[in-house]
């Protein structure tokens, strides 16, 4: 299986595209400005404590206050040892899918928010999700710093070992390396392209990042408030660091400025790979040449066909996504609950291939065709939890109901890809629907007889899109005759194609 990263990088817009089998896998997009802002730390204020909700604002210099949770809050290092504290299970599955040792339970089960915070308290903050649409930032004070082998968590005791290590006695070993190396009692995870580095490079890389603390909380004992301490990489060097491994063939990016600044990091952190980057200087454009384009087109429709002739629709409302599967075209050859057992399985690759590119997150509702044998909905099931294994975003799937529906969680940390490449309809505002024609000329209608006692003229002129002109000259004809009527006036219907479908103006023509 052929892995590639691919990426596109001009001023105006940075594009990553994880490609396996020539399919984007995933795609990241980071535009000058931009809100992708999780893994950044700040030196904050809190402007507001909110007993009710266990939680509180926090001015870190956005132009939304940052949100925390009282189970995201902990007081200095030194007194988390006498603290039950939750690890950091919520950040390693940004950076490492990692074992979870002993447990312990979490500062909100002993604490109320008032306890541990109050208006104009300076605190150190790290972005856990990025704001999204309306909602601000979320922010944790469980401050995790990636590394490309190591995760450090300095504000957390807690050792942990990529999932993705399967070998027992290597597990071991990175544990045990681990426990040993770390400075105090910080935390720290071992990452999966840390299998068999030696102790040595693993001191290397755990005082890199021990230092860059160290760094961070000087600047925090003098930055005024707000002030950014530390800020993540761009989305190009946290591609390579999170996703350029051995399993990857190559790495191919267009911009020689790019190029030039992925082999200086791969110095630092991965020499060998080195060899596996390529500068693109082709003619025509890296996502062209690679036909990447058609998965980003289709990531942005609703509407999804499946190969069968089925097809999958993903609707975003305010609370939750919900995927609805259909047959469509396709008939099938034998019986109907096996056409419909194919087309789910053949939607299950399809969901979890769009859920994963498009970076869908929370609560999300599948919706699959009607299935009468349990065994065929067991068979769905466990064939979209197999398709979910690859997805580095922690999932959790809920067994199907009777009714064919699956109730999942994803975990959610920036703007879905639709979010940050779409905008809502300016014409349907959002709602995806336009009224229509007939409905229009109907508005129309009560509209010319609301206003008749203001229209003075002998006649009156309405300007409206030329289908509707054709749908009032045609079928709905009897409807101008009819305000003729009961108006005493003349109306003239003129098309203009520069209007809206739902845009009509009336003028009063005046008198001889």
């Amino acid at each position: 299986m052929s892995k590639e990263l691919i990426i596109n990088a001009t001023d105006h817009e940075t594009r990553v595209a994880f490609v396996e089998n020539s399919n984007v896998q995933e795609l990241f997009v980071e535009m000058p400005g931009g809100c992708d802002i999780a893994g950044n730390i700040y030196k904050g204020r809190v402007v507001r404590v909110l007993p009710g909700m266990q939680a509180a604002f926090v001015d870190i210099g956005l132009d939304q206050a940052a949100f925390i949770y009282v189970t995201d809050v902990v007081n200095n290092h030194h007194e988390l040892e006498d603290l039950m504290l939750s690890s950091a299970e919520e950040d390693e599955d940004n950076h490492a899918e990692a074992d979870i040792d002993n447990q312990p339970l979490g500062l909100g089960e002993n604490f109320m928010i008032e306890e541990l915070l109050h208006e104009g308290q300076e605190i150190m903050a790290q972005v856990s999700k990025s704001p999204i649409g309306s909602k601000g930032a979320r922010v944790t004070c469980r401050i995790s710093l990636p590394g490309r082998f190591l995760v450090l968590m300095p504000t957390t005791n807690h050792i942990g070992v990529s999932r993705r290590i399967e070998d027992e006695n290597e597990r071991k070993r990175l544990r045990e390396t681990l426990a040993a190396l770390r400075p105090g009692n910080y935390g720290v995870i071992s990452r999966t392209v840390s299998e068999g580095l030696s102790q040595e490079k693993l001191v290397t890389k755990m005082n890199f990042l021990v230092s860059l603390w160290q760094e961070i909380q000087k600047k925090m004992a003098t930055a005024p408030v707000p002030s950014l301490l530390h800020q993540e990489l761009n989305v190009t060097l946290r591609a390579v660091r999170d996703l350029f491994t051995q399993e990857v063939d190559k790495l191919v990016i267009d911009s020689k400025a790019g190029y030039e600044e992925i082999l200086e990091f791969l110095d630092t952190f991965m020499p060998r790979l080195k060899d596996s980057v390529e500068l693109y200087e082709g003619g025509e454009p890296i996502f062209d040449a690679y036909n990447l384009e058609s998965d980003i087109s289709r990531a942005l429709k609703k509407k999804v066909w499946l190969k069968s002739g089925g097809y999958i629709v993903i609707e975003h409302t305010e609370a939750l996504v919900a995927i609805d599967v259909n047959t469509g075209r396709f008939v099938g050859k034998r019986n109907l609950e096996e056409t419909i057992l194919k087309t789910n399985l053949e939607a299950v690759k399809e969901i979890a291939y769009q859920i994963r590119l498009r970076d869908i997150g929370g609560l999300i509702i599948i919706d699959f065709i009607d299935m009468e044998k349990k065994s065929n909905r067991e068979r769905v099931f466990n064939a979209l939890i197999d398709a979910f294994k690859k997805d580095r975003s922690k999932t959790n799937v809920l067994p199907m109901s009777e009714l064919g529906l699956i109730q999942m969680t994803r975990k959610r940390t920036r703007e879905p890809l639709d979010r940050m490449l779409c905008e809502p309809c300016f014409y349907c505002e959002g709602e995806g629907y336009l009224q229509s024609k007939r409905t229009i000329c109907h508005n129309i209608y009560r509209d010319m007889l609301r206003e008749s006692g203001d229209i003075m003229g002998q006649g009156i002129t309405l300007k409206v899109h030329p289908d509707v002109a054709g749908l009032l000259l045609g079928e709905e004809g009897y409807m101008v005759e009819s305000l003729e009527r009961s108006l005493s006036k003349q109306i003239i219907i003129r098309p203009d194609p520069q209007f809206h479908l739902e845009q009509y103006e009336m003028y009063e023509m005046p008198k001889n």
